[in-house]
């Protein structure tokens, strides 16, 4: 979605990061954004380098978001950057090497419970099928969300936790229908791979290690550990034309009651198609 950068067709997207689902373009031409990626620009030490002078201490980065689309090299998906895009190149390995070499602890984000490439993912919020790829797929009693969860998932969160080395955080995204008893099968297989690995409370069914407030400043579980997941813009990915940064006072004021009410501080920054921070993030971090 960055290649879009918040245009599609001429004109401004509706529904953000999430245009793929308000602006129901099908899959196939939306897989065509693939064929324009090609973060050339990358550079895994420059971003850990970036974050660690800003003062944080662990890294998270979307492997797959809400679209189904891989940002590393899955051997269970074609739909991925090495296979589908003129970059070729794996950018979750050198950010983990990065991560390991400077001493920040390194997670993944992973899209659980949507998946719009995926033929059997259903949704009930706000309304039955709500979230679900039902242009493409429109028999939304037909999916069967264990044949998505054995199909993809299991095999995308274990190429992740072995492919990368040490794994700190599996943060998950959007349960919606996963079971308690797949919650408890996903927990069990990343205690087993990577012991120390910690799971957010996404991954559904009570089964998570802390919780998560979306832009917001407070928790209502404080007996839990706890994490803020605020955008440093009006988006969470790029926009080429984004004119809502927010200041680094403000930003610095979030940290502090973040810290202060006992919770990390996760904050977001939507990379270019270039791969690069955009300037104004690089301006706020120092």
């Amino acid at each position: 979605y960055s290649v879009a950068a918040g245009e599609w067709n001429g004109k401004p997207v509706v529904g953000a990061e999430h245009f793929m689902l308000y602006e129901r373009i099908p899959l196939k031409e939306y897989a065509k954004l693939a064929d324009r990626f090609n973060p050339i620009k990358f550079d895994a030490e420059t971003w850990v380098r970036s974050a660690q002078d800003a003062g944080m201490e662990y890294l998270v980065i979307t492997a797959k978001h809400h679209e189904g689309f891989a940002m590393y090299d899955s051997p269970s998906s074609d739909y991925n950057i090495v296979k589908r895009t003129p970059y070729k190149r794996d950018p979750m390995k050198a950010l983990s090497e990065a991560c390991h070499k400077y001493g920040l602890r390194f997670g993944f984000y992973y899209s659980l419970g949507r998946d719009w490439a995926d033929p059997d993912v259903p949704t009930k919020w706000p309304t039955k099928g709500g979230r679900s790829n039902t242009w493409d797929f429109p028999d939304e009693d037909a999916k069967v969300l264990s044949r998505y969860f054995n199909r993809k998932v299991k095999p995308q969160v274990k190429e992740l936790l072995t492919q990368y080395g040490t794994v700190d955080i599996m943060w998950f995204d959007t349960p919606e229908l996963i079971s308690h008893a797949e919650s408890v099968e996903l927990k069990e297989m990343i205690r087993e791979i990577q012991p120390a690995c910690i799971i957010n409370s996404r991954i559904g069914n009570g089964q998570g290690d802390f919780d998560i407030a979306e832009q917001n400043l407070t928790t209502q579980n404080d007996a839990k550990p706890w994490e803020a997941c605020m955008t440093m813009s009006r988006h969470w990915g790029y926009f080429r034309h984004e004119t809502g940064y927010k200041s680094p006072e403000v930003l610095l004021r979030d940290l502090i009651t973040v810290v202060s009410r006992g919770g990390n501080f996760l904050l977001d920054i939507g990379p270019s198609p270039e791969g690069e921070f955009p300037p104004e993030s690089v301006a706020r971090l120092r």
